[in-house]
């Protein structure tokens, strides 16, 4: 389904959490749509913007200082008047989207104000759980409802390229339903979608030049806008270095004391230069596989990129690396994932740890890969098996890289 957008004219491809935002129109809530810059989140508000069959509505972007100004009032009351200049009437309920709240930390107060004595609600973005969770973690308990938007998945990079994929519910469906043919028709654009990654600006670019473009302008934007202005670190260059090195160490366990001492700094603000890159969703760490909750949490962590296509255009990550980077953003809204390794070195990729699903990835799979993490998956009760592999291979156990 596309939605078309009447002012520009030009296609807007409907994403999967526009389902979900949408159920929360006319709910007493205010709606928070969170993520990495670049997206989507402005055009999935603007999409659920237009749903709403009211002319009581307003679309505000706060990174405008004039639209800032509107909301400077010391009298919380003022700036509902203030609204009036946009169309807001007290008449009738009044729907009030704002994006890139981030712009202006204190809207926070204005939000609560107006929510709780008026007849309004709220949607908004912000392109960090960082400051999402340092400014709303109290101030709008019982009243928001988050939403965390990433770059496209496989589904919706196919959806961006005019291709409907059904999409099974599982991975034993997954496993089941899987066809060769179709495999083969859908192999290309995978290569494509991990070489290029998810960005829909990126995916949208006709050329290969264009993409390359729009990926170092992701970036800089990323670090220009959210690393200088919400990070508020002493050395950027430091951070950029642990950036680049953490590219190269996709998939694979960090040591801490080596990496802080490459990069010169100490673990203390190694902590927190990776607590940052994680809550501005730029990287994901995983935590190994274990039923102590305690020695899941000090095992070493293994990182994950946000999107292959940074990952392929800034590093020489191995193509290992990089389907293993781009499986676990396909599968990391599944459930809670851990990796598993043994001293002696057997390990699993990924363990889906409340379904009990244990996942080997590998480039060509064969059945020693299955038969050897089946057994690893044995020992730790675990209930299902898969090898997630880029080749078909028609026996049980597994799944291609396009069927998920």
């Amino acid at each position: 389904m596309s939605i078309i957008n009447r002012q520009s004219k030009m296609k807007i491809y409907e994403r999967k959490l526009f389902k979900e935002a949408k159920k929360w129109i006319d709910k007493k809530a205010i709606v928070v749509i969170t993520g990495m810059r670049r997206v989507g989140k402005t055009t999935l508000l603007k999409v659920v913007f237009n749903e709403i069959n009211s002319r009581n509505k307003v679309f505000l972007d706060i990174e405008n200082p004039i639209v800032q100004k509107t909301f400077q009032e010391e009298n919380y009351d003022n700036i509902f008047l203030n609204l009036k200049q946009y169309g807001i009437t007290k008449d009738e309920k009044a729907y009030i989207f704002l994006d890139e709240i981030q712009a202006m930390p204190g809207i926070v107060k204005t939000i609560k104000y107006l929510f709780d004595n008026y007849n309004v609600q709220f949607f908004l973005t912000g392109s960090s759980s960082f400051y999402i969770k340092n400014i709303f973690s109290e101030s709008l308990a019982g009243r928001k409802v988050i939403f965390e938007l990433y770059p496209l998945d496989f589904d919706e990079f196919l959806l961006f390229n005019e291709i409907n994929k059904e999409n099974q519910k599982n991975f034993k469906e997954k496993n089941a339903k899987k066809n060769e043919i179709l495999h083969q028709k859908l192999i290309k654009y995978y290569e494509e979608y991990a070489l290029f990654g998810g960005f829909p600006q990126v995916v949208l670019a006709k050329t290969i030049d264009e993409k390359k473009a729009f990926i170092e302008d992701i970036f800089k934007s990323y670090f220009e806008k959210d690393v200088k202005s919400l990070g508020d670190f002493k050395d950027l260059n430091a951070l950029r270095d642990l950036i680049l090195l953490l590219m190269q160490r996709t998939g694979t366990k960090l040591n801490l004391s080596k990496v802080s001492s490459e990069i010169g700094i100490t673990r203390q603000t190694l902590y927190s230069y990776l607590s940052f890159l994680e809550a501005t969703y730029f990287i994901t760490l995983v935590s190994p596989f274990s039923r102590s909750i305690d020695r899941e949490v000090a095992g070493a962590k293994k990182v994950y990129l946000c999107d292959t296509g940074m990952l392929t255009h800034f590093s020489r990550a191995s193509q290992g690396a990089i389907l293993e980077n781009s499986v676990f953003n396909l599968i990391k809204l599944v459930d809670k994932l851990n990796y598993y390794q043994r001293r002696t070195g057997a390990e699993i990729d990924f363990i889906l740890k409340n379904r009990k699903i244990a996942i080997e990835i590998k480039e060509t799979g064969t059945p020693q890969d299955l038969k050897k993490l089946q057994g690893l998956s044995k020992d730790l009760k675990l209930r299902e098996s898969y090898v997630v592999c880029k080749n078909f291979v028609k026996r049980t156990g597994f799944i291609p890289v396009t069927s998920l």
